[in-house]
């Protein structure tokens, strides 16, 4: 079988510590994207599991599988959610949800979770599109920007090329670094035509990191002109796959002169942690009114 170098590592984790049995609530998010699903399940508002997996071709069936990875080991069933908010590009074809709230909301929601209420400013580096948020000290939403016109600057993007020069997609970020000196960026905006250029630049005789270099710096470059369109404060942080790309996050740090936030959670989780989140909510704002 021909390897896939687009393909992220697909994963699930759960805390042994924790008995969710033991708690009071059990709240599920499932985030499904474009390119990949991610399912977390918190136990009165602490992570307890999650998964991360690729989106088939079948939102409820991707969403299903996700959640059912994420429960993997932990003796719960679905059934044993109290309440889950499906978000994401197929938030309302999650089959098991209560509610779809959209990502937008989602991941200002995670991001306050996963670095503290300093956060002010969201990057949601996606698999299809990449989203400039601004939120309070609450995580609630209070403006955002989105770029959804072309896959440049998305994770899909980046896959394209992963594929294009046969380098692992794990490996880019530290593939780009890996140059004699930083050459300009590609010049397309759009991911098709970048292709193009790229496999020019290749005949020309560029190796496949100073390629990849030009791409991340592009691609940076993109970002931050739409952060900059918003607005950005200092408190920011970066979620979704292309975070833990270095070759783009350190290149659009560089240009914003900012460092972003870092946290000890995962990156991709936080569209389904703030889902989970809301879920707790929602389900104690439902056992109030009873």
């Amino acid at each position: 079988m021909a390897k896939e170098f687009w393909r992220w590592k697909e994963y699930n984790w759960h805390d042994e510590n924790i008995d969710p049995r033991a708690g009071g609530v059990i709240s599920g998010g499932a985030d499904v994207g474009s390119v990949s699903s991610q399912a977390v399940v918190m136990v009165d508002g602490k992570l307890y599991a999650f998964s991360s997996m690729r989106t088939g071709s079948d939102s409820p069936n991707s969403a299903l599988d996700s959640m059912n990875w994420a429960l993997e080991g932990t003796g719960l069933k679905i059934e044993d959610l109290h309440y889950v908010v499906g978000t994401g590009y197929g938030r309302v074809n999650v089959p098991f949800a209560n509610r779809a709230i959209t990502e937008i909301a989602c991941h200002a929601r995670g991001a306050n979770f996963m670095c503290g209420p300093s956060v002010r400013t969201i990057l949601d580096m996606g698999g299809q599109d990449c989203k400039a948020i601004r939120c309070d000290n609450r995580g609630k939403v209070t403006n955002f920007l989105m770029n959804d016109k072309c896959a440049a600057g998305t994770g899909r993007g980046m896959e394209v090329f992963a594929d294009l020069l046969s380098v692992s997609i794990e490996d880019v970020g530290d593939l780009s670094f890996d140059i004699d000196e930083e050459p300009p960026p590609v010049s397309s905006t759009c991911v098709v035509f970048a292709k193009s250029e790229a496999a020019g630049l290749l005949r020309q005789g560029w190796d496949k990191n100073k390629v990849l270099a030009a791409y991340s710096s592009a691609m940076a470059h993109r970002v931050v002109t739409l952060l900059e369109r918003l607005g950005i404060e200092k408190e920011f942080v970066i979620t979704g796959g292309i975070a833990k790309n270095r070759g783009v996050v350190e290149r659009l740090e560089k240009e914003l002169g900012l460092k972003g936030l870092q946290s000890d959670y995962d990156t991709q989780i936080a569209g389904a942690l703030g889902a989970a989140l809301f879920g707790k909510v929602l389900y104690e704002k439902q056992q109030a009114g009873k």
